[in-house]
């Protein structure tokens, strides 16, 4: 498919969103994850059928998208406000009312919820993939997402790599070094490097693209009295999902029109994972991290223990859902299996 590129001036900010196929085709929403952009979905657009109409924006301080603090208070509201405000806009989807089949990946699974949760009639399917727990990213210790500790420790801005922090702002493209974009590309975003084949200058723009700094990535931290003493700020985008500010579980089972949800994740993922390296408590279980109080006191996130458990609460509440799982896959299914994630995007499309 060719892809374009819109200018679309919505919510007060101009976003950049990249489009494919006819305005008349049949609607497909893309909404990348953190650290990335619309781009990163070139892998999977390039799988798909010409009848289908593409439209993968790049969030606020991502991509070529106008920069705006977030804020983080909000949970992932902002970026799900800013894209409900594409939705009706003729340059992108043709008529008004469109009803599309919403893709969201890692974070932007969580931006996918929110659309859900708050403007039902506009989303036809969901696919979630490799999303972050309708619980929010660290902080909580069961499938019920039980806060671990009243200040939520242990999340948001304070727990980003401060060297990945720094490599991001200088546009850092050396592999030198574990928290380098490169590598961190290589051995996080995917669980085999070679699967990134010729898109991998294109997906490290991608990374590259991204806004630094305390009202975007990776937003503020504050003290915190509980261990590893550092927690969420209000400001910027790991905030947006500690546990205090993201939390839609229970909007999504309660969510009166029920479209179906098909999860999509690879068995290797390395970030969105019941053993997650970058869920504090995991990684104080491992020693990497040093004073961890126990399991008792402070066990790492069931991260995929919770966003089941919360999808069989939505099938039971009259909704359904299906969960697909890639062999040796990582984090990015439609980077690493491109053809197969294409076929299941196809099959969760609702009959017209």
């Amino acid at each position: 498919m060719d892809i374009q590129q819109v200018r679309v001036v919505a919510r007060g900010i101009t976003q950049n969103v990249h489009v494919a196929g006819p305005l008349d085709g049949i609607p497909v929403l893309l909404i990348h994850g953190n650290c990335s952009s619309g781009a990163f979905w070139y892998p999977l657009i390039r799988h798909l059928p010409p009848t289908l109409r593409v439209v993968a924006p790049d969030l606020r301080g991502y991509g070529a998208t106008e920069v705006a603090p977030v804020d983080a208070t909000r949970g992932l509201r902002d970026f799900a406000d800013d894209v409900a405000a594409l939705l009706d806009d003729p340059a992108l989807f043709g008529a008004a009312g469109v009803r599309p089949l919403v893709a969201g990946h890692s974070m932007g699974g969580g931006v996918a919820m929110h659309l859900l949760t708050e403007r039902p009639e506009r989303v036809a399917a969901l696919l979630l993939e490799a999303p972050v727990s309708p619980y929010g990213f660290g902080g909580t210790r069961d499938v019920d997402g039980t806060p671990t500790s009243p200040d939520h420790a242990g999340t948001g801005g304070g727990t980003a790599n401060a060297e990945f922090v720094k490599r991001m702002a200088a546009g850092d493209r050396d592999a030198d070094g574990p928290a380098s974009p490169r590598n961190v590309l290589r051995t996080v975003y995917v669980a085999d490097p070679a699967s990134l084949g010729g898109d991998e200058e294109l997906l490290l723009d991608s990374l590259l693209s991204t806004a630094v700094g305390d009202g975007n990535y990776p937003g503020t931290a504050t003290a915190a009295q509980s261990w590893p003493g550092v927690g969420p700020g209000e400001q910027g985008v790991l905030n947006t999902m500690a546990p205090g500010y993201f939390r839609v579980a229970d909007e999504l089972v309660a969510v009166p029109a029920k479209p179906p949800i098909t999860w999509v994740r690879g068995d290797a993922d390395a970030i969105v994972s019941d053993t997650s390296l970058f869920d504090l408590a995991y990684l104080g279980s491992l020693g990497v991290v040093p004073g961890w109080p126990g399991a008792d006191e402070c066990p790492p996130q069931p991260m995929l223990g919770q966003t089941r458990a919360v999808l069989e609460r939505y099938a039971a509440a009259g909704g359904s859902y299906r969960e697909i799982v890639y062999a040796g896959c990582g984090h990015s299914p439609h980077v690493e299996r491109p053809a197969e994630f294409a076929s299941a995007l196809l099959e969760s499309l609702p009959v017209r």
